[in-house]
């Protein structure tokens, strides 16, 4: 695992390893005529002239067409770093996504990591809307203006999070809270969960999440959520140890719908 305090960043060698599909020299065979093939390593390259480096890559399993397949690649700047008072130290992160099959535009998301449980958040709020650069429209310059505004808008990161952690949520506010989460875990399964699984995901992993403050509930249940930290029922009324989510789109909707839910129990 990535040491986040004197972490070194992914070199394209390691990254040709775990995720070949950043390197993919030409989109599939599904591309327009209107279609400019930009692999990924060049965005890569060109975050790295910017100060972000890769800490992280992943790809999905392919059906067909094995290396346009779409992939995730998750930035960090050493010098961009959100410092808590107490000591909960977050580091903003980019989330890119992109593909080589014309099904997909370069998209950039938001996200935040927690030293503190290592766990990564997706932020989703209207003033950090997705941003996408179409193959055919890449250059430079929109990608600088695209990393300018993301950055800029730091202040409001630090300006939720501290909302966050000034209210403080009563017993029926965090159980609606972690039920909440709980329905978005299973929404589209035919499983179900009972209150033993609201315990469970409101249970902290760590001194640092103990509390009825909404940043230390929603950190928690979020990791318990992500982490498979829960029993659900089975469609026969069965219980089932949850598993981690391990597949990268579904990690990053469920945490934006974490996130945004939040932020509606803001005081």
């Amino acid at each position: 695992m990535l040491n986040y305090e004197n972490s070194k960043f992914l070199t394209l060698e390691e990254l040709k390893e775990t995720t070949p599909s950043i390197f993919t020299k030409k989109g599939s065979n599904d591309t327009s005529k209107k279609y400019t093939h930009i692999p990924t390593d060049r965005v890569i390259k060109d975050l790295e002239l910017l100060g972000w480096g890769v800490v992280d890559a992943k790809q999905v399993k392919a059906r067909k067409g094995e290396g346009y397949q779409k992939h995730l690649v998750v930035f960090r700047n050493p010098d961009v770093v959100i410092n808590g008072k107490d000591g909960d130290t977050v580091y903003p992160q980019i989330l890119l996504t992109n593909s080589h099959d014309a099904k997909n535009s370069f998209q950039f998301q938001a996200g935040l990591f927690r030293m503190i449980c290592e766990n990564g958040l997706v932020i989703a709020d209207k003033q950090f809307e997705d941003y996408k650069i179409r193959h055919m429209g890449y250059d430079f310059e929109t990608l600088q203006g695209i990393i300018k505004e993301m950055v800029s808008n730091l202040d409001l990161t630090v300006e939720s999070m501290n909302k966050m952690k000034e209210t403080e949520l009563n017993e029926e506010q965090m159980f609606n809270l972690a039920k909440s989460f709980l329905d978005m875990r299973v929404e589209g399964t035919n499983n179900t969960y009972n209150k033993d699984a609201i315990t469970e995901v409101l249970d902290p992993q760590r001194s640092e999440d103990i509390g009825n403050g909404l940043w230390e509930v929603f950190n928690r249940v979020q990791e318990n959520i992500m982490e498979g930290n829960f029993e659900y029922l089975t469609v026969k009324g069965k219980p089932r140890q949850a598993r981690i989510i391990k597949n990268f789109k579904q990690d990053q909707d469920l945490n934006k719908k974490m996130f945004s839910k939040a932020l509606e129990f803001v005081a």
